[in-house]
């Protein structure tokens, strides 16, 4: 049952990482109702990782080109200098805040309802309001509103909010198109996570037990395929269709889990 458990997370978190829903709500929410234990949070760091891994191999061929192009090729500089700008802000509210997030925020069921709600309205304002798109290549991204986009990405710390919803909904309001939004979240996703998850695995090491072992495989691998079967098609789906669907869905949940604290299952 146990690993069961971990292969129903780790597709939740597959799924959930690159949508603007809020990969941490849900593990957290699905994990509490299923009586998942995990002590020290260090099955939800590990499994964090295969997702980054999935976004990571599908846009290998760019970052391999950027990485071979940093001596030679001033777009590849540029690409790489972009992503480390807009890293900052959301780096150092990690190292500063982190901790206070994870002791307070994260145990509060009311704190995640309350931001998918206010999220959900947030993407409808943006999606009717945002300015006209300018910039239709996420790699193309101007450094100041790239800056701009990491600087939305600092409230992904609370719980339900989701780093790709806020940074997606900073990339519409900084002039980029749908689609090149979606993948700027998910080039800033790679060191934003990547550098997470190595906080976080230094956080949890005294927690690290191999008899869990076989648990943490099985959901990192879920989170890997989930993960690689979800980023493109949705990249597609919003070029033509938008966030909306995305908004209601935070509404809904939102207003679900009000529902289940009211009624005693949170």
């Amino acid at each position: 049952m146990t690993y069961l458990l971990a292969a129903v997370l780790g597709i939740v978190q597959g799924l959930t990482e690159f949508l603007p829903i809020s990969s941490t709500a849900h593990l957290l929410l699905v994990g509490k109702s299923l009586g998942f234990q995990d002590p020290g949070g260090v099955f939800t760091v590990m499994i964090q990782f295969g997702s980054v891994l999935a976004v990571m191999w599908l846009y290998r061929q760019k970052i391999l080109d950027a990485f071979l192009g940093l001596a030679s090729n001033p777009a590849a500089r540029r690409f790489a200098l972009m992503l480390i700008i807009a890293s900052i802000p959301a780096g150092l509210a990690g190292v500063l805040l982190s901790d206070w997030v994870k002791g307070q925020l994260y145990q509060s069921p009311a704190v995640i309802a309350s931001a998918f709600i206010i999220g959900g309205v947030a993407i409808l304002m943006i999606e009717r309001f945002r300015p006209r798109p300018v910039i239709f290549e996420a790699d193309k991204t101007p450094i100041p509103r790239a800056f701009a986009v990491g600087v939305c990405q600092m409230l992904a710390l609370v719980p339900g909010v989701s780093r790709s919803g806020a940074t997606i909904m900073g990339g519409l309001l900084a002039g980029l198109e749908r689609s090149a939004a979606a993948e700027f979240s998910f080039f800033l996703a790679m060191p934003a996570l990547a550098g997470a998850f190595l906080h976080d695995l230094w956080e949890v090491r005294d927690h690290l037990a191999p008899e869990r072992g076989a648990e943490i495989a099985i959901g990192f691998v879920m989170a890997f395929l989930a993960a690689l079967v979800v980023v493109k098609p949705f990249v597609r789906y919003v070029a033509r269709h938008g966030f909306a669907p995305f908004a209601w869905y935070r509404i809904v949940a939102g207003v679900l889990v009000l529902l289940a604290i009211g009624v005693g299952w949170l």
